[in-house]
């Protein structure tokens, strides 16, 4: 008998990740991305290494393609992560756990909503982001493991992964994301 080849075993152990996600709560993110959209409030959104690509994916998703043309309103979102000279500069000049939480204080007001993806649940930067933001009353969901971590205990809203390999969290983190910006670049909301 042949040994399946790593691909199928990475598929099919990612597809049985993938049915572990909780549609419901996705389904409840998407509607808070809605609610905030229908109130002119901002989406942030954060993460590092590959959370933070995925982090700023959803801002070319959710400005371009959700807001394209005439679609109306219009959904406001900044990536925390993509000012790389205001994150060194964060990072240098005072500590790396600043990077987001300073970005924050300038702009989130009562009703905006946070966006942070951490694989381990435990990203010292984005933990202070998310404590900032409940602070301030701003929405906080996080796409993290359900696997260990304090971001999932943080977040109001947890889009929690059934993993610790992190490729199979950043897949889902990807899927769960593309869920929350396909609502809108495919007016489902």
């Amino acid at each position: 008998m042949d040994k399946p080849s790593f691909a199928s075993q990475y598929l099919d152990s990612l597809s049985g990740v993938l049915r572990t996600i909780n549609a419901s709560q996705v389904q409840h993110a998407v509607e808070t991305l809605r609610d905030a959209r229908d109130r002119g409030s901002t989406i942030y959104s954060c993460g590092n290494g590959g959370s933070a690509s995925i982090a700023s994916q959803m801002v070319v998703d959710i400005v371009k393609g959700g807001s394209y043309g005439k679609k109306t309103p219009r959904i406001k979102m900044i990536g925390l992560t993509d000012s790389i000279a205001t994150m060194t500069a964060y990072a240098n000049d005072v500590s790396y756990d600043s990077v987001f939480v300073e970005q924050l204080k300038n702009w989130a007001t009562s009703g905006d909503v946070l966006i942070a993806i951490s694989g381990s649940g435990n990203s010292q930067n984005v933990l202070n982001a998310v404590e900032y933001a409940n602070d301030c009353n701003v929405i906080t969901i996080a796409c993290t493991t359900a696997n260990g971590g304090k971001l999932k205990d943080l977040a109001r809203i947890p889009l929690l992964v059934q993993s610790s390999h992190m490729g199979h969290l950043e897949d889902c983190f990807f899927a769960m994301t593309h869920v929350l910006c396909y609502a809108f670049i495919e007016d489902r909301v």
